[in-house]
This record gives C-alpha cells, structure tokens and sequence, in this order.
C-alpha cells in the first residue's frame, strides 16, 4: 500500500509517517518505482509507535520498545523498565503541574478582582525582585 493508505490505516499523518521513516523508526519497502510500499507490519508498527507516543514516550523510547517488540527473546524486565520510567517522569509532572496549580490558586485567591490597580497575580508574576 502506499503513504496515504498507510496513513488511513495507522491513523498517522502522511507528514508524520514521513519523519518516522527519515529518524528509521519505520523502513518501509521500497518498489522498484522507488515509492514506499507499506504492508501490515508496517502499519502495526505505525499504531504501536503511534500508542507510544500517545503515553508521552520519546521517539528513542519508541525505537527502543520496537526493537524490544520486534526480538521474541526480549526480558519483559527491559520493557518494563523503560515504562517505570516514563512513569516517573510522568509522577514528576503531576508534582510539577500541582506546585504551579497551588501557586497560582493562591494567586487567584489573594487578588480582589475588582477595579484597583493593585493585583498579587501581577505582583506574584513579576517576582520578589520587583
């Protein structure tokens, strides 16, 4: 099949099927036109990259997990490890975003809203230096 059916089939923007195969994350075949060919491997490797990726996984991450889906002697251990990653960096995000979430609620909060000048989100924005 070509890109643009691969691209119905998986999901994927044609553009974005096109970066994967420049990075090799996915090598399509080649016909002897030169055009890329896509078969059903491909196109599950496309969805899988493309699951992945919805997860927040980094594109070494991805390669790294298709490698690892691709090797039927693979340790469960090396897939898991790379997603307890991912699962700390997401953990440190959450933490991450209810700092910024706490911060700005009490930023909200102190700030009457109203038609004077003075307002803690400006002030809180601008920072202790001014």
């Amino acid at each position: 099949m070509n890109i643009g059916d691969a691209a119905k089939q998986s999901g994927l923007p044609a553009k974005t099927i096109r970066y994967y195969e420049d990075i090799s994350l996915v090598v399509p075949a080649r016909g002897e036109n030169g055009y890329r060919v896509y078969g059903p491997d491909d196109v599950h490797k496309l969805r899988f990259v493309q699951r992945a990726r919805g997860l927040g996984f980094s594109v070494e991450d991805c390669r790294a997990l298709l490698s690892l889906y691709e090797d039927e002697n693979r340790a469960s251990a090396d897939v898991k490890a790379i997603a307890q990653e991912r699962l700390a960096e997401i953990a440190d995000k959450i933490a991450e975003l209810k700092a910024f979430q706490k911060t700005l609620k009490h930023l909200v909060d102190h700030c009457h809203g109203d038609q004077r000048p003075n307002c803690p989100i400006i002030d809180g924005l601008a920072g202790p230096d001014h």
